[in-house]
């Protein structure tokens, strides 16, 4: 288990991590943003077929990209970092990004992912019924909000992970 004591990591690997990264970042925004896009044109619809379409794949494509890219982006971060040598609470934006990167998992873990499988749910009963119940609509409105925010965080990483600031101003 040589690997759990890291002996087999060293700068060489570092952009290898770094392509793995990126593609990790990729998949996790591309994701994100992209669902958000296909569920909001699918619920203007107001088609019951479709929009309970979109959100199996919603559900789905979580699971795929959003969470694959997710790990990507953990795994390889956290590995660069030890490849180069920093320490997240020494060093000012990989902390930052590190804790906006928890919240907003907290928030689609917590918060998201509940809502959709809820929201699914409701979809397998009102295509049979051809009516979308309320509570769609009401759930609809807090995935949007959280999900807005939850979206803008990762958004923010994209600035610590490239500009690197060394102060405390953005």
């Amino acid at each position: 288990m040589a690997w759990l004591n890291m002996e087999w990591l060293n700068p060489d690997h570092f952009l290898l991590l770094k392509s793995l990264h990126i593609f990790g970042v990729i998949l996790f925004l591309g994701n994100i943003i992209v669902t958000a896009w296909w569920k909001t044109m699918a619920d203007r619809t107001r088609n019951p077929t479709i929009i309970a379409f979109a959100q199996r794949q919603v559900t789905l494509t979580d699971f795929v990209f959003t969470a694959s890219g997710a790990g990507l982006v953990i795994v390889t971060g956290v590995l660069n970092s030890i490849v180069q040598g920093l320490d997240p609470n020494a060093v000012y934006w990989l902390g930052w990004g590190y804790g906006l990167f928890i919240v907003s998992g907290l928030i689609w873990v917590f918060i998201l992912l509940p809502i959709q499988y809820r929201q699914a749910k409701l979809a397998k009963t009102f295509v049979q019924n051809n009516a979308i119940p309320p509570e769609y609509w009401a759930l609809n409105k807090i995935w949007m909000g959280f999900g807005a925010f939850a979206t803008i965080l990762p958004l923010l990483n994209i600035y610590f992970m490239v500009i690197k600031p060394t102060s405390y101003m953005i």
